[in-house]
């Protein structure tokens, strides 16, 4: 069977295998957009006009972005089944587009790596088996960042390196090395209905409810509200706001098909 189907890769323990679309949408500098279909990745100038394929024959769950424009990505295989074994690299796509690999290929998933990234540079992983949260700073210094969790999910980190960690079915905000559970119950005991999580820049946080069709909106003081849905039969997996606080949604349908759109502006900042 092709690979069609994707496996959680950094937040799933390697003996559970649940499928999951691509979850992330990254900006540049000059305001353009890539995302994953899980075939390739795809460029998509900041007016929505032009879409071309900024790395091809990938199969990649998250993105991240640095401060220079290097895209950084995972290309994740399926040997058959013969052997029912999974390979990977990590790939690194420069400013000028010269796609290199940074991590070879490797037996396995992928450990002790991350594409969540702060404006630093610093990269956090789930340590699941010490339910823990793992910094990595540019010059490999290791930082147990929070502890206590349960059963992390998907983990996002804001430019600032504030955390925010689906645990079991509540939302967690990790500041200061303090964990903090804002809000309880935000999702069900299923392991992917939330997808994608983002922040705009009055440091709202949204999550991609997969399930439901629906994005949730997280204040900083915990207030839930739903932002934007997808019509039927689409969902939403991921999301970010450009410069001009736009929302620039992914969303899949059952037949694999995903598509970027973009569809209405984040909420204005208060007022300090």
């Amino acid at each position: 069977m092709h690979m069609r189907i994707a496996l959680t890769v950094c937040l799933l323990a390697a003996t559970s295998l649940f499928a999951h679309p691509s979850v992330s949408v990254v900006i540049d500098s000059h305001g353009n957009l890539y995302y994953s279909d899980l075939e390739q990745v795809w460029r998509v100038t900041p007016d929505g006009a032009s879409k071309t394929v900024a790395v091809p024959g990938v199969h990649t769950h998250e993105l991240s972005m640095d401060a220079q424009d290097n895209l950084f990505g995972e290309h994740l295989w399926y040997n058959g089944d013969a052997t029912k074994t999974w390979g990977h690299y990590v790939w690194k796509r420069n400013a000028a587009g010269r796609v290199t690999r940074v991590k070879p290929a490797t037996d396995g998933f992928l450990t002790n790596y991350s594409f969540v990234r702060d404006r630093a540079g610093n990269m956090y992983w789930a340590d699941r088996d010490h339910g823990r949260i793992v910094r990595i700073a540019p010059d490999g210094a290791i930082t147990h960042v929070a502890g206590e969790l349960k059963a992390m999910r998907w983990l996002y980190a804001t430019p600032g390196g504030t955390l925010y960690v689906v645990d079991s079915s509540d939302l967690v905000r990790i500041r200061n090395n303090r964990a903090e559970r804002i809000v309880r119950n935000i999702t069900s005991a299923k392991r992917h209905t939330i997808q994608g999580l983002w922040t705009d820049a009055a440091e709202n946080l949204y999550l991609a409810d997969h399930e439901h069709r629906c994005v949730k909106r997280v204040t900083p003081a915990g207030e839930v509200k739903t932002f934007v849905c997808s019509p039927f039969p689409w969902s939403p997996t991921g999301g970010a706001f450009d410069a001009k606080g736009e929302l620039w949604l992914m969303e899949e349908r059952p037949i694999n098909q995903v598509r970027l759109r973009k569809v209405q502006r984040a909420p204005p900042s208060p007022r300090r």
